[in-house]
């Protein structure tokens, strides 16, 4: 995150783009009223949109042959499941610092590396000096550390650090949660050799300040993270990586949370490891 971009997260390997968010009417912690309903033929394509998804579900859970799901779909040869299908391969069984690590020398092993770097670098562990310094030597390469630790820690300077609500030490007022967080909502491998990937990561970042006294409620964002990957020292480290903006969904009309139900959240629901 640069200290010019308070509702997006970090490019490392260039400028970063602006986050464009939409925000309720009034605010949020204040008690957001709903949108306008929407028309009655949006509804109905809503509905019949879900009807399809659960029809298809139905469909794919009573399918009689099951093993023949990940084989190929009869059409020259491909695939019939997605790029980021499940494929039931072990899970990583050992963390760093809490960043799960020894991933595959795979695809999907490098898919899995992105996604969970992805995470660990969207998280408010990014906000202290030391966390941060930690999760740079621990996912990036030697190199790449030499290169971004002193720029990150001018990024992340205490007055930027105070825009965000927190103290030097990126700590939030007491009474207050600070939220920083990334889901990945897919990934895909745009070139993979035996010595390196790159990977794109699609996915939704919440950041902001929960709190009644909070004047940065949490928002979500939509961005695509890219990283160019080296297997190194028997795991995939980030040589670099870039950012951009979207793709977006539409925002729905889902009603704002308030303060304390967004705090419960984020104590309540921990974050996911990812591997295929």
């Amino acid at each position: 995150m640069s200290p010019g971009d308070e509702g997006s997260y970090p490019d490392y390997d260039g400028p970063t783009g602006q986050t464009r968010t939409r925000l309720p009417e009034n605010d949020p912690y204040g008690g957001a009223p709903r949108r306008p309903t929407r028309s009655s033929s949006r509804s109905l394509v809503t509905v019949v949109g879900v009807v399809v998804l659960l029809i298809a579900a139905i469909a794919f859970a009573n399918r009689g042959d099951h093993s023949s799901a990940d084989s190929t779909s009869g059409k020259g040869g491909k695939p019939a499941t997605s790029p980021t299908a499940a494929s039931g391969t072990e899970p990583v069984q050992t963390k760093s610092s809490g960043v799960p690590t020894g991933f595959a020398h795979t695809e999907q092993g490098a898919q899995s590396a992105a996604s969970n770097y992805a995470v660990a670098l969207g998280s408010t562990g990014m906000f202290n000096k030391d966390s941060r310094h930690r999760l740079l030597s621990l996912l990036y390469t030697s190199q790449a550390v030499d290169r971004l630790q002193n720029a990150m820690d001018q990024a992340y300077s205490a007055d930027f650090l105070a825009k965000m609500g927190l103290d030097a030490a990126g700590n939030p007022p007491q009474g207050n949660t600070f939220v920083s967080r990334v889901v990945p909502a897919g990934a895909t491998v745009l070139n993979y050799t035996d010595n390196g990937a790159r990977v794109a990561i699609w996915y939704v970042g919440l950041i902001g300040m929960a709190g009644s006294s909070s004047t940065d409620p949490v928002t979500s964002s939509w961005k695509t993270w890219t990283f160019d990957l080296q297997w190194t020292g028997g795991d995939w480290k980030i040589a670099s990586d870039s950012q951009k903006d979207g793709p977006a969904p539409v925002p729905g009309d889902d009603k704002a949370a308030t303060s304390d139900e967004i705090s419960k959240a984020i104590e309540q629901y921990g974050g996911f490891t990812y591997a295929r």
